[in-house]
């Protein structure tokens, strides 16, 4: 099973926002984005990888954050995307470094 249902609830949550503020914020009619939201959750319905970069930008995380398979690579990766531009160079020297 895909990690992105749960992921979006839990960022969203994380957030503060209802399934209808955050669909509403990311440009979804205000009728539906609730509902939209809820299936997005529930791993009914998949949003396209547009929509998911919406969502991600909304959220403050990285789009490829919803998509990683393990819990430490989804971590490492909300970490580097909030770093400061310095420590993100320096961390890139230091893996290059090691590969």
């Amino acid at each position: 099973m895909t990690p992105l249902p749960q992921r979006i609830k839990e960022a969203r949550l994380k957030a503060g926002l209802s399934q209808e503020q955050l669909g509403i914020r990311i440009g979804l009619e205000p009728e539906s984005a609730s509902t939209r939201m809820n299936r997005y959750e529930l791993g009914k319905r998949t949003p396209d990888f547009g929509l998911m970069t919406r969502i991600a930008a909304e959220l403050n995380f990285p789009t490829t954050y919803f998509y990683a398979e393990a819990e430490d690579e989804a971590t490492l990766l909300v970490a580097f995307y909030r770093m400061a531009p310095a420590s993100k160079k320096k961390i890139l020297e230091a893996a290059l470094a090691e590969s």
